[in-house]
């Protein structure tokens, strides 16, 4: 089976792929594993990247056609990559914690030789020649490639209901959506069908669905890994990062994907120590701020409970909290410029306008009435933005907040267009950390009384993600909320 095996292929042909590779099962389940506890077994030649890689793909096979947030598997190029880890391990090499450890990237992110879609018509048949960058990190640290994962079309909504590959479905309710744009990554942790995913994040592509999804989701410092290589919005505010079940695999992957990337025009020379090594630093002198405005206000019911008693644990383990302003976030005129340079050509030619879902063509569409002024004072405007921000981390240490203000929509209700263009309130406390360039991670903080997840948000300034990971860390272990299932896993 070749590497190109699509979601069609796959369900006509991998039962049998498994069924001539299969081996005893491991006992218990080893997709139950976080990818630290994963690693230490493999690296101890306790558990066969091979057998690993087996059991996820088998796990697809029976769930992901409930959940739909594969796009394309690659069961053969899996397994071939598992193979090949496993015999490295034989010869006594061992190239990290990814080591055999069977990850998904969103739909966006290129891989040579495999379709790279972005969930939409217009690309259904691309098939890039090169490897992203940030997939290129993951191969040299030892990952195995299940496959390409679903998300909202071309990253431009949050639901992930609009997409060409029929919507993804949120594994603790599948009527609900998992939130976008990754909402296939953070559907697949979530279910157990990966061990950890690849999200991108313009305005809260991570966070939003790893809330809705109960899992974790970070977003660094902008520019800290290379976004070359992933089809665009707006390459100014786009970020790529791990969606995980745990803190401690987030920073894994983090680890993994983070460099300086020259060919990429944002990335940045950061020497970011190791941050695994941060997890089990002490938090109880972090300074924490709680941002006065919009922040905390017209949160859902739900919403506002686990959020309160979510502070209240920081509280105990951090020390005391203050009030804190941020400064005004600034419009989304570059998000939208850009995002309408990048697909101008796709929009001019009938042949491919026609292939747009309605309601991302309408909104792309809409921004292209921005002059080259208007579009220089809205960077201006950012970059301001940026340079204000570290004063409030003179103050405090991270911030607090909730990750989203609203619990998520029934999957009927965001397939229409005009639900799916008045979805900007989902955004509203994630948003600005893109503007302003800083690292943010979503941390499950417990459940709405229809059994949904929620998320609590912490955010640091530029290239503070050693405290940011600390405290989450400390948080997820003080909780536990990450230790539960949905009803489909």
């Amino acid at each position: 089976m070749s590497a190109r095996t699509t979601r069609r292929r796959f369900l006509g042909g991998t039962a049998a792929l498994l069924a001539a590779a299969r081996a005893p099962a491991q006992a218990p389940d080893p997709t139950g594993l976080s990818i630290r506890e994963a690693s230490a077994l493999i690296r101890s030649r306790a558990l066969s990247p091979v057998d690993l890689t087996r059991a996820y793909l088998e796990r697809i096979e029976r769930f992901n056609p409930s959940v739909n947030a594969y796009i394309t598997v690659t069961a053969g190029l899996a397994l071939e990559q598992a193979g090949r880890l496993e015999a490295e391990l034989e010869d006594g090499r061992w190239r990290g914690p990814l080591h055999g450890i069977p990850i998904a990237l969103k739909d966006n992110i290129d891989t040579a030789g495999i379709p790279t879609t972005a969930a939409s018509a217009v690309f259904a048949d691309r098939v890039p020649r090169e490897d992203a960058e940030v997939y290129r990190r993951l191969k040299l640290a030892g990952a195995v490639l299940l496959g390409k994962l679903n998300l909202h079309e071309f990253a431009y909504g949050g639901t992930s209901a609009i997409t060409h590959f029929g919507p993804v479905r949120n594994p603790w309710d599948l009527d609900y959506i998992p939130g976008g744009s990754s909402g296939g990554s953070a559907a697949a942790v979530a279910a157990r069908l990966c061990a950890g995913a690849l999200g991108t994040d313009t305005l809260a592509s991570i966070r939003l669905p790893a809330a809705y999804c109960g899992v974790v989701g970070l977003k660094a410092t902008h520019g800290l890994a290379s976004i070359r290589g992933i089809v665009p919005i707006s390459e100014s505010l786009d970020h790529v990062g791990p969606l995980t079940r745990t803190v401690g695999d987030a920073a894994v992957v983090m680890a993994a994907i983070a460099g300086f990337d020259a060919r990429d025009p944002v990335s940045i020379r950061a020497a970011m120590p190791d941050p695994v090594q941060a997890l089990d630093d002490s938090v109880g002198s972090l300074r924490i701020g709680l941002p006065r405005g919009f922040w905390f206000d017209a949160l859902e019911p739900d919403i506002e409970r686990a959020t309160r008693a979510a502070v209240d644990v920081i509280r105990d383990l951090a020390g005391a909290t203050r009030d804190v302003d941020l400064p005004p976030a600034p419009g989304f005129a570059v998000l939208l410029a850009e995002a309408y340079a990048y697909h101008a050509p796709y929009l001019d030619d009938p042949a491919t306008e026609s292939l747009y879902h309605p309601a991302t063509r309408q909104r792309i569409a809409a921004a292209g009435s921005f002059s080259a002024r208007e579009y220089i004072d809205a960077r201006r405007e950012q970059e301001l933005a940026r340079r204000a921000v570290p004063a409030v981390f003179e103050q405090v240490d991270l911030i607090v907040t909730p990750t989203v203000p609203v619990m998520p929509t029934l999957i009927g209700n965001a397939e229409v267009p005009a639900a799916a263009a008045g979805a900007e309130s989902t955004v509203r406390n994630t948003a600005p950390f893109n503007l302003f360039g800083i690292p943010t991670i979503s941390v499950p903080c417990g459940f709405s009384r229809d059994g949904l997840p929620i998320g609590i948000q912490i955010s640091g300034p530029a290239l503070g993600e050693l405290p940011l990971f600390a405290l989450a860390q400390a948080y997820e272990q003080a909780t536990g909320w990450h230790r539960q299932a949905p009803p489909i896993a």
